[in-house]
């Protein structure tokens, strides 16, 4: 009976030691809890997408409480509503933030990219990245096979004819797409702005039409046309400045290449190829009739 009973009591004696030392090590150790942070980081969406500026929300809602002139508005997935509650919390005015999407710098789709090859790997866009640049002779764009699809967690954006489309009525510029993108094709701009330049390559125009037909080949026909001084090319490739752009759409007319995208004008969706007409066939020349 000793036997089993002395082993059991030392158990109990140990446990119950260590219990009263994690107890006096919890006491000692104890770490405040500021109960703003607690009720900022409840408001947050908890995204952690890092669009704020910090690495997540738990960060964003620290930063908050400790120096509430950064801003209740930095996230945009939260949007104005977030920053009223937030503003509230710390009894401060919650300002105002513009909208922000995402924009994909690239129109390169299946028929206005050359191929490179044959791509019968590991469908992500980060693993064919890794060979020779990616699928196509451009290695500047998108690579079209939805790496940032399958990281948007609002459904924003879907490959469409082999190149990533946003909706934007869905996006909310959380930037998720944008730090999975392997070719940094996808940025955040403001969503005022409608007219925005598709196209990413830096290499020279001859070779970028080469590569794609719908690639900015650093023409500066769009830079001429402009009356806000607001796209210069840089590197071989246009950009447009945001705070100047006013969306007229005048660099979008004179582009040849059609690598800039004028959205306020709507395109007609592109019509079926007619079907080929089937060449008459030959009527058979009568046998000839043997003679009596």
């Amino acid at each position: 009976m000793m036997d089993i009973l002395i082993p059991v009591l030392l158990v109990v004696a140990m446990g119950f030691i260590f219990a009263v030392i994690l107890t006096i090590a919890s006491k000692i150790f104890f770490v405040p809890v500021d109960e703003t942070v607690t009720n900022l980081r409840a408001e947050l969406p908890g995204a952690n997408c890092g669009a704020c500026g910090f690495a997540g929300c738990d960060d964003y809602a620290a930063a908050l409480a400790e120096d509430p002139s950064i801003g209740t508005s930095k996230c945009p997935v939260g949007g104005a509503d977030v920053a009223a509650k937030l503003a509230g919390i710390l009894g401060v005015e919650a300002g105002t933030a513009e909208p922000q999407v995402a924009v994909v710098m690239c129109n390169g789709n299946n028929q206005a990219a050359k191929k490179l090859m044959e791509y019968q790997g590991l469908s992500t866009c980060s693993a064919a990245k890794q060979l020779f640049g990616g699928l196509n002779v451009c290695s500047h764009g998108c690579l079209g096979l939805g790496d940032c699809q399958a990281a948007c967690p609002y459904g924003a954006i879907q490959v469409c004819d082999g190149v990533a489309v946003v909706n934007r009525d869905m996006c909310v510029g959380c930037g998720i797409c944008a730090n999975t993108c392997p070719n940094r094709v996808i940025r955040i701009a403001p969503a005022k702005n409608k007219v925005i330049v598709q196209c990413h390559s830096t290499d020279p125009g001859a070779k970028t039409r080469k590569a794609c037909s719908n690639g900015c080949i650093g023409c500066k026909k769009c830079e001429k046309a402009c009356k806000f001084e607001a796209i210069t090319v840089e590197n071989n490739v246009a950009r447009i400045d945001p705070e100047k752009c006013k969306n007229c759409g005048l660099c979008a007319k004179e582009c040849p290449t059609g690598a800039i995208n004028n959205m306020r004008v709507k395109k007609a969706p592109a019509k079926p190829a007619a079907p080929k007409a089937e060449a008459p066939k030959a009527e058979a020349a009568p046998e000839a009739k043997p003679e009596a």
